[in-house]
């Protein structure tokens, strides 16, 4: 199959899993275990610049993040853009942009520009009108040229208390639009709202879950409800910040590096990961190559 294969996936009944990722490291560990795609967390890589998740960050920074994941993984990465960025003909420029460059595609949401993080408490959730967000929509589908790149539709209305209905109708809406996939954000603990949702939901477009306000909900209870992707998008960023956090203080503390309380990765590790024993491998092919041309 194609790098790009998410979409062939689900329409196939095979259940996609996605990881999130901050860096081209988290992203290449995601594919080494497995993963059938990238999810570039906005709000991952917001963070690594200690920037809010807020529409700080510019197009331009997120895709020069991005396309190093790209680069570096041979799996889709998929592109976290929050409001695309502008109006209808930024999302055309954003869709060229991040195509050309190799993403595997893009997510754009349905809030006013700047957003706030979803999951920030007290957090400012405005939404933009149907009309608005379809013309960004129309946009993008349009500005594509490889039927493989996937647009995410992510509606916030339940994220901004409007309700079921108001998802529903959204939803609907941005599948007429020409949208690939439905995300529907939700942050309640309690499942019962985002699984309404599900039941309701009779649109032929896949639809992808973002677990993370509601862990204890299985993947097995997200397949029997319809979802056909699902993305753990902030899991790494949180682990990395806890990791790097606490090493970073016993280190302050310590007398020596024996004192270390904290299980740290080889150096070997890192190598394979960073592909050094190819660049051995590769270096010793070319001296024999060179040798062979007798040059002297």
């Amino acid at each position: 199959m194609p790098k790009n294969d998410l979409m062939k996936k689900m329409q196939e009944k095979q259940f996609v899993k996605v990881c999130g990722a901050f860096d081209v490291m988290s992203a290449k560990l995601a594919e080494m275990n497995g993963f059938d795609a990238i999810w570039a967390s906005g709000f991952g890589i917001a963070s690594t610049r200690a920037l809010p998740d807020a529409g700080i960050l510019t197009m331009t920074e997120l895709l020069d993040a991005v396309t190093f994941m790209a680069e570096a993984c041979d799996i889709p990465v998929i592109a976290d853009c929050d409001t695309g960025y502008g109006g209808p003909s930024n999302v055309a420029h954003l869709v060229k942009k991040f195509e050309n460059a190799g993403i595997g595609g893009i997510c754009i949401e349905d809030k006013t520009f700047p957003k706030q993080n979803s999951l920030f408490k007290d957090g400012k959730q405005e939404m933009i009108s149907k009309k608005d967000f379809v013309a960004k929509l129309v946009a993008a589908k349009n500005a594509k040229k490889d039927s493989n790149f996937v647009i995410i539709a992510r509606t916030e209305a339940l994220i901004a208390d409007l309700g079921v209905e108001e998802a529903l109708d959204r939803a609907n809406t941005y599948e007429k639009a020409g949208a690939d996939i439905i995300f529907v954000h939700a942050r309640k603990k309690d499942p019962a709202e985002i699984f309404e949702f599900y039941k309701k939901w009779k649109g032929k477009i896949p639809i992808m879950s973002v677990p993370t306000a509601f862990p204890t909900v299985t993947l097995d209870e997200l397949k029997s409800r319809g979802v056909k992707m699902v993305v753990f998008a902030h899991q790494t960023t949180l682990a990395a910040f806890s990791a790097i956090s606490d090493v970073v203080k016993q280190m302050s503390k310590i007398k020596s590096l024996d004192d270390l309380e904290t299980k740290l990765a080889s150096m070997d590790d890192l190598f394979k990961l960073q592909g050094m024993h190819k660049i051995r491998d590769h270096e010793s092919f070319v001296e024999e190559e060179v040798k062979k041309m007798d040059l002297n």
